[in-house]
């Protein structure tokens, strides 16, 4: 969205105002709809992985399980991507995309089939950017509804407005939505302004369908804070060691798996309607792998882990370091093809995979368990997002009353790896110059004129 020429004068107008109230009647709607769609992704997981396998008559999950949702998910997917409108949404191996707009509403059904496909069916994504898109599709078709001959900037800040109500549900604070989206779309000086008071208004008025209003109790919040973590102490020396270290390690583990999907995406898109359910029986089979090498189950390394983070960390105490390590393994190269071939956001597999390298560096001396998550979650996201500031808030919000006191590591970790990273970034090749014109050459002015005539 490019700068209006007096943002101050905007911000007076009587248009913006009218623009305030439309966000605002939009945040309920748009907050409502992202709220059952997770959790009617929620119910479904719990469907096909568990209660299905029992109703068939099986004591528990069999190991085979995983593979005909992963590959029935592989085929969905493909043939949303191949034949409905907007691709399905954009490919997560390319991270947050804010910078080309919001979905038009004909694109909204593939979004949210492919969306439906990945999640319920196992592949190691997260929710976050289908709501973005679904969100701010909303907020376009809502512009549509009340004038159609809407500029297009009114109809990009109300769709940024259904996107923080959306994200703000998934994350269960519209600060945090909007520091997210905020960051992924470079928004600064006036016009952070002029995007970020719609957003915040509409995510506000959004979240009182879960916290309520008067009488009205709500439908109860989605929060990440984990609950009954033991309390961490002042930070020491050792520990801002550890804060280097991590920092470091993250990056190998977070540009392998980016690569890994980058790798792919080609071979997958030339071939999709057979290459993406081969996808699919790829991830199921490092699922089975590890269910069969550790005896847990195969949904630690399927979803994106969203839901099994907290659990995870409570009970991490009964995970060997060989686990661990498998597990890491496993759940990392299944998060790499499911970058390349599914539609999903890149979130929550990251903060995942950090947590379970952070319990398992806390083996070694030096390093408490708290601290170790915390590192290992924030390093992971920024290699994986490039976002460092969403990624210290991500991981202080999850820890709950000692996220204060675990900060300056996590952000000592996320400064290391996101240089480190950048640095590692190959530097985009240099555009070319155009040769020089001929004498004999036809005047730019010319072939403008001819092309338009």
């Amino acid at each position: 969205m490019t700068m209006p020429s007096d943002p101050l004068a905007l911000l007076r107008s009587r248009s913006y105002i009218a623009l305030l109230v439309l966000a605002a009647i939009i945040g309920v709607p748009v907050s409502a709809v992202a709220y059952f769609f997770l959790a009617l992704v929620s119910k479904m997981q719990g469907w096909i992985f568990t209660d299905l396998p029992k109703g068939l008559g099986f004591h528990g999950e069999p190991l085979w399980w995983p593979i005909p949702p992963l590959v029935l998910a592989g085929v969905l997917v493909s043939l949303t991507i191949r034949y409905l409108p907007g691709q399905g949404g954009h490919s997560p191996a390319d991270g947050f995309k804010m910078g080309e707009g919001p979905p038009s509403p004909i694109e909204l059904p593939g979004i949210v089939l492919a969306a439906f496909a990945t999640l319920c069916l196992g592949v190691v994504l997260g929710p976050e950017a289908p709501l973005i898109a679904l969100g701010g599709g909303l907020g376009v078709l809502a512009v549509r509804l009340v004038k159609r001959d809407a500029p297009p900037r009114t109809a990009t800040v109300v769709a940024a407005a259904g996107s923080f109500a959306a994200i703000s549900t998934l994350l269960g604070s519209p600060l945090l939505g909007a520091f997210l989206l905020m960051e992924a779309a470079g928004l600064g000086g006036a016009m952070l302004e002029l995007v970020l008071l719609p957003g915040l208004l509409a995510a506000g008025i959004g979240s009182l369908v879960f916290i309520g209003l008067d009488a009205w109790t709500g439908l109860g919040t989605f929060s990440l804070a984990i609950p009954n973590l033991p309390h961490v102490g002042s930070p020491t020396g050792a520990e801002f060691g550890w804060a280097l270290a991590i920092g470091v390690m993250a990056v190998p583990l977070g540009s392998g798996i980016r690569w890994l999907g980058l790798f792919l995406r080609p071979h997958v898109e030339r071939r999709m309607l057979l290459a993406t359910p081969v996808v699919g029986l790829i991830i199921a089979g490092l699922a089975i792998a590890y269910a069969a090498g550790t005896g847990k189950g195969s949904s630690e390394v399927l979803f994106s882990g969203q839901s099994a983070l907290g659990p995870f960390i409570s009970n991490s105490a009964t995970y060997t370091v060989a686990a661990l390590v498998l597990l890491i393994a496993c759940k990392g190269l299944a998060y790499g093809v499911s970058l390349s071939s599914f539609r999903g956001g890149p979130t929550f597999p990251a903060m995942f995979l950090g947590a379970v390298g952070g319990v398992a560096l806390s083996h070694l001396p030096g390093l408490p368990l708290v601290y170790g998550v915390a590192m290992g979650i924030a390093a992971m996201t920024v290699v994986m997002l490039r976002l460092p500031l969403t990624s210290v808030l991500l991981a202080t919000l999850l820890l709950s009353s000692d996220g204060l006191a675990v900060m300056p590591l996590a952000i000592v970790a996320v400064v290391v790896a996101y240089v480190l990273s950048a640095r590692l970034t190959p530097s985009p090749a240099p555009a070319q110059e155009a040769p020089p014109a001929s004498k004999d050459a036809t005047p730019p002015a010319v072939i403008q004129s001819g092309q338009g005539s």
